[in-house]
């Protein structure tokens, strides 16, 4: 099992804060596991995989990008966080 937590945008279009669901082998294929479920749209019309495209990820704490997802295993980890980019100081 894997927490994800979400921020700004990101909570915006899942609806909630946070959940925990089974950890599929790669980050990449949990973000398009929970792209292809949760389909609805933003106020500013964005689906959540589009914004997962702009996102950067905490796993464990480690900086990952979307395009390195592949390469990063989820098989021992215990939180991703989803972090879209953020305006303001």
């Amino acid at each position: 099992m894997v927490e994800i937590r979400y921020f700004a945008a990101a909570r915006a279009a899942r609806g909630v804060p946070q959940e925990t669901v089974d950890a599929p082998a790669t980050l990449a294929t949990l973000l398009d596991d929970l792209g292809a479920r949760h389909t609805d749209l933003t106020a500013g019309g964005m689906t959540l995989a589009q914004i997962f495209d702009r996102c950067s990820f905490l796993v464990d704490g480690r900086s990952v990008t979307r395009p390195d997802a592949d390469a990063v295993d989820l098989d021992a980890v215990t939180r991703v966080d989803v972090l879209p980019p953020f305006a303001g100081g």
